[in-house]
C-alpha cells in the first residue's frame, strides 16, 4: 500500500499568510497531498489548496484589511466576534471572493479541521466532506480565539479555536493514516511558547468556560510538548518542516498592507528554496 502523504497546518492569524505565500508555491508547482489538517488560520486559509485557488488568501485579506465588516474593534463591540462571523464566514466566500466549492467537492484530497469543546477543553477533529455552510462553520469554529470570538454550536457542542488545545495536530494525522507529512509552522526554529500573560482576563471574561481557562493555563506546555514531537519525527525523516528564518513581523490580527505581503512574500520564498526537497518528499511516497 502507497504512503499517504498529509500537510499539516497551524494557526497564528496573520502569520499564516507565510503559509498562504508556501502553499501558493507548492499549487503552482504541481504539489498534492491525499490529506490536508488545519487548525485555525490553518484551517480558513489551507482549505484554499483543495478548491486550488492560487492568491486567493492574500487577494481577499488586502482588499478588506480596512473593511469593518471583516474585522476589527467595531465587529467585536457589536457581534461578540473580532472576525465578523456572517460577512467573514459567508458573504465573502459565497458572493464577494468566491469560493470554488465545486473544486474543493471534486478534489480527492481529504480536508479536516480541529476545533476545541468550551465545555471539555478538548480537541476535536472533523473531515469537511463537501463545501457548504455548515463547513464554512466549521472552518469559523477552528479559527474563533477566544475572548474576541463567540462559541460556534455545531454537532451538539460549543466550539472555539483548535489551537487550544491541539496547535499542531500531527499525531492526529498520522492516527488518520498519513505516514509522511509536511509541517508548516508559523514561529521559527527554536521557539517555545510561554504561559500567556492575559490569563487574567481568562479568569474574568472565560469564567462560563472553566475548562477553555485550565487549557488556556496549560497551552504553552501543549505546544511545547508538540514541538519536541515535530523534532522527534524530523529526525525519523517522516516530516518535512517547512518555517519562517525569522519571527514574522506582523501581529495575530494586524492589518497593514505592507506587512501582510511582506509576510506572504516570506511564504512563497522559503517554499521556493524549498522546492526540491518538497518535490522529492511527496514523490517518494
Amino acid at each position: 500500500m502507497a504512503m499517504k502523504t498529509g500537510l499539516v497546518l497551524e494557526g497564528g492569524g496573520m502569520r499564516g499568510l507565510f503559509t498562504a505565500g508556501a502553499m501558493d508555491v507548492m499549487m503552482e508547482h504541481g504539489i498534492r497531498f491525499d490529506g490536508i489538517v488545519g487548525v485555525s488560520a490553518g484551517a480558513t486559509f489551507g482549505c484554499n489548496y483543495k478548491s486550488h485557488q492560487v492568491g486567493r488568501v492574500l487577494r481577499y485579506n488586502v482588499r478588506f484589511k480596512d473593511d469593518p465588516r471583516y474585522m476589527g474593534i467595531r465587529s467585536l463591540l457589536r457581534t461578540g466576534d473580532l472576525v465578523a462571523a456572517e460577512f467573514s464566514y459567508h458573504t465573502l466566500p459565497n458572493e464577494l471572493d468566491v469560493f470554488d466549492g465545486e473544486t474543493f467537492n471534486s478534489d480527492p484530497t481529504e480536508f479536516h479541521v480541529v476545533c476545541t469543546d468550551v465545555l471539555t477543553g478538548k480537541p476535536v477533529y472533523h473531515r469537511i466532506e463537501k463545501a457548504n455552510d455548515e463547513a464554512l462553520e466549521w472552518i469559523r469554529a477552528s479559527a474563533s480565539m477566544p475572548l474576541v470570538s463567540r462559541p460556534v454550536p455545531l454537532d451538539g457542542r460549543l466550539l472555539l479555536d483548535g489551537g487550544i488545545s491541539d496547535s499542531i495536530p500531527l499525531r492526529y494525522f498520522q492516527q488518520q493514516g498519513f505516514d509522511r507529512n509536511i509541517v508548516i509552522l508559523t514561529q521559527p526554529k527554536g521557539f517555545y511558547k510561554r504561559r500567556t500573560k492575559l490569563m487574567p482576563l481568562f479568569h474574568l471574561f472565560m469564567r462560563r468556560y472553566p475548562a477553555i481557562v485550565r487549557a488556556m493555563s496549560r497551552r504553552h506546555l501543549m505546544y511545547n510538548d508538540e514541538l519536541s514531537y515535530l523534532e522527534e519525527q524530523e529526525r525519523k525523516g517522516s516530516i518535512l518542516l517547512i518555517y519562517p528564518q525569522d519571527t514574522l513581523p506582523i501581529g495575530r490580527t494586524e492589518q497593514d498592507e505592507a506587512k501582510m505581503r511582506r509576510v506572504y512574500a516570506m511564504g512563497r520564498q522559503k517554499a521556493e528554496e524549498m522546492l526540491p526537497e518538497i518535490a522529492a518528499f511527496t514523490k517518494f511516497s
